[in-house]
């Protein structure tokens, strides 16, 4: 039996091995195998292949790490054994609180830049031709996806149990749960520029997946900007490519059957704002900087396209 959903240390060898051995008879390590093995992948990326990705296994027992090494071993290129179950679920903690506490910074970072008249796209592109000592992490409208926005506070709660507290994790989910706030604000300064008040005013969210290029709409910030507007009296729809109608789900069913704005010049031209969340590849920019009276970028996805004086804002 191997595990592979993120979750906090002890899980594998805590819970589910008891649930395993309760009534069956049986014993983890001694009857049955028990490891654990995080699942790594790259949505969107047409070059990432699941057997190029190195495999983390973490095994109960060193013979039931064995054992998974084998079965990995058949499909994975690296394997990639580390001394226990818990050490596998800290490993693939690790990686997520990494990207969380990142983004974090250059989301920080982008609204103090912004506020000095500095462009944060132009600085981490600058930065980034550093060959060792630094990564690029790069801004948005707040996080997405079932893993970044909630994996980090699995360890957040498991923390507690052993008085420890986790101020990193937690800082930087305050900070990236307030950028869409923060696009909401660029949005309503954008409109005022040009004497429109944001309550009444009709705005088009781009992009409703939480990464280019998908389909996947889970955690999305985009239901946020959608919800935020909403409030402020705006009238908000979304256009996106891979989105056609958004489906049924537990926390956003009150936009559920609501469908994408058809992606023409005539219904594109009639918002008095559009918000780029998501730059997924299908988008003609061009055509948006031609026909958007006003266009709010968050992901910089206009850097290459001539616009029009006052047209464009970062967010």
């Amino acid at each position: 039996m191997v595990l592979e959903s993120t979750t906090y240390p002890g899980t594998t060898d805590g819970e589910l091995r008891a649930v395993l051995e309760a009534g069956s008879g049986l014993q983890a390590g001694r009857d049955f195998h028990l490891a654990f093995s995080p699942e790594r992948e790259d949505p969107g990326n047409p070059k990432s292949r699941v057997s190029d990705i190195p495999k983390i296994v973490g095994g109960l027992t060193p013979q039931c790490a064995a054992r998974a090494v084998a079965l990995y071993s058949r499909a994975i290129k690296t394997v990639v054994p580390v001394s226990s179950c818990r050490a596998a679920e800290a490993t693939k903690l690790l990686e997520n609180i990494f990207r969380s506490i990142n983004i974090a910074l250059v989301n920080e970072l982008k609204v103090v830049y912004a506020a000095m008249g500095i462009d944060i796209w132009e600085v981490i592109a600058a930065a980034k031709t550093k060959p060792f000592g630094f990564m690029p992490f790069y801004p948005g409208p707040g996080l997405g996806g079932h893993c970044i926005p909630l994996d980090p506070f699995y360890l957040t709660w498991k923390a507690r149990e052993f008085g420890q507290h986790t101020r990193f994790i937690e800082l930087a989910g305050e900070i990236n749960t307030a950028m869409p706030q923060y696009v909401v604000s660029r949005t309503a300064d954008a409109l005022n520029s040009r004497k429109k008040a944001l309550n009444g005013s009709r705005i088009l969210i781009l992009g409703l997946a939480y990464k280019a290029d998908v389909d996947d709409d889970r955690e999305s910030a985009s239901y946020h900007l959608l919800d935020l507007f909403k409030e402020k009296g705006a009238a908000v729809s979304y256009c996106d490519p891979h989105i056609p109608v958004i489906r049924p789900s537990r926390e956003h069913g009150h936009w559920a059957g609501v469908r994408s704005v058809a992606w023409t010049r005539k219904s594109v031209a009639k918002f008095d704002a559009v918000v780029i969340a998501t730059s997924h590849q299908a988008i003609n920019y061009q055509q948006l900087a031609d026909w958007a009276p006003c266009i709010v970028d968050t992901r910089n996805a206009l850097a290459a396209i001539k616009t029009k004086p006052h047209q464009l804002w970062k967010a």
